[in-house]
């Protein structure tokens, strides 16, 4: 296959363990990554022509804390540089569209976020309407319960179903050696566990999660002379519904059914799908969105239900979806990445190999 000038790939990736609390800074999580992909790719470091990370200054309290990691990349001689205050999935879009625009050729991205000196049910509650929700605290666990609750009720799902997903997840989880979670999970197990928030119980969510992950982009013919097979993102898209809950239906997902089918999502066969679900009701809600058949293989990772670094899970969920293409395990698959609560905004990556 030859490559279009504007044709865009992955050519190098990397990532962390989750970790359940990782004891050193957030720039030593990022670095021994940026070092790994450019020592892939056989780049000079100043040869990037493009630095972009996502994370957030609510995991550590500090207002521009994004900004000492950059020490991470190498911030002399002047980086060009660019953050969003989201995961680093977001951030890989930003850097997909830089590139696009045709002047430049590489551009690393990275996500990142150590959640375990804090508590992520508190700051996601900041994140909610600020005159209505905020104030009474209804944090990201509590909205998926209301939803987990409504998919109950209208019949769409069972406890039983449910948990089959959380014993699935623990599977794959057992086989990866990024996961966070290996436990084996029988859904006797499952059905044995005192509710959490009612109706979750604590298996159906994801754990907190320290952790980091990074790639390099590259366009057109660069992406060969860095990599011997690159994985094409062939579409990407982000769509986003009302952040206040009660103005939408919770038991589908708006935004990521017309997210597939601007990225064309069924133009072709659909390998494999690394979901976002930061609860197993999510896979469920996804899965519909999506049109996923049995012929796909759903977070055979494990997903987040077994590693969740926040800023940093759905970078994660590309690159795992990138790992399996160049292992030769799928030649096409699609990455989702969530933002906001109970799937309020979604992003879907359509990846693609040569082989």
């Amino acid at each position: 296959m030859s490559a279009n000038d504007n044709d865009i790939a992955i050519v190098a990736f990397a990532q962390t363990p989750s970790y359940a609390h990782f004891n050193n800074s957030e720039p030593e999580m990022i670095m021994p990554l940026v070092n790994d992909v450019i020592g892939q790719t056989g780049l000079d470091r100043h040869d990037i022509d493009f630095t972009i990370a996502g994370s957030c200054d609510y995991l550590s309290g500090l207002p521009f804390a994004f900004v000492m990691n950059i020490d991470a990349v190498g911030a002399w001689p002047p980086v060009y540089e660019s953050h969003v205050e989201m995961d680093g999935a977001f951030a890989m879009f930003e850097g997909f569209v830089r590139l696009k625009c045709g002047d430049i050729d590489t551009a690393l991205v990275s996500g990142s976020g150590k959640s375990s000196p804090g508590s992520p049910r508190i700051f996601t509650a900041l994140q909610s309407d600020p005159y209505v929700m905020a104030p009474l605290g209804v944090d990201h666990v509590s909205l998926g319960a209301i939803q987990a609750r409504m998919l109950l009720e209208a019949g769409t799902v069972t406890e039983e179903e449910l948990g089959a997903i959380a014993v699935r997840c623990r599977e794959a989880g057992a086989k990866n050696p990024y996961a966070q979670i290996t436990d084996a999970l029988s859904l006797e197990d499952y059905l044995a566990q005192p509710l959490y928030n009612a109706p979750l119980r604590q298996a159906d969510i994801a754990p907190t999660s320290d952790g980091a992950a990074a790639l390099i982009l590259a366009r057109g013919k660069k992406a060969y002379d860095l990599c011997d097979n690159p994985v094409w993102i062939r579409a990407v898209d982000h769509r986003m519904e009302s952040h206040h809950p009660g103005l939408r239906d919770l038991t589908t997902s708006v935004s990521t059914r017309t997210a597939a089918g601007k990225v064309g999502l069924h133009d072709g066969p659909v390998d494999i799908a690394e979901l976002n679900t930061l609860f197993t009701h999510e896979e469920v809600i996804l899965c519909e969105a999506l049109g996923l058949g049995d012929g796909t293989k759903i977070n055979p990772s494990g997903g987040p239900l077994v590693g969740n670094p926040t800023m940093a899970v759905g970078l994660t969920r590309v690159i795992e979806v990138a790992r399996a293409i160049q292992n030769g395990e799928a030649r096409r698959g699609v990455a989702h990445c969530s933002s906001g609560s109970a799937l309020q905004q979604n992003l879907l990556v359509v990846l693609e190999g040569d082989k």
